[in-house]
């Protein structure tokens, strides 16, 4: 399953995570920039769930 496509939809449902991390301080405001970018620059559902792997919640 990680290396299905990844979706607009889904890079931007990791961004929002993302965002909840921050809010929740367990990002800094530079991890989140880095890890947001890499999610839009993501193409595979693999990518984005190395980018929320060490969060909680943690997807596919």
């Amino acid at each position: 399953m990680h290396d299905v496509r990844a979706s607009d939809a889904e890079r931007e449902l990791v961004v929002e995570r993302l965002q909840r991390a921050v809010g929740n301080g367990r990002l800094t405001v530079d991890e989140f920039e880095q890890r947001a970018a890499a999610a839009y620059a993501a193409t595979t559902r693999g990518q984005l769930a190395e980018l929320t792997k060490d969060l909680p919640g943690h997807l596919w």
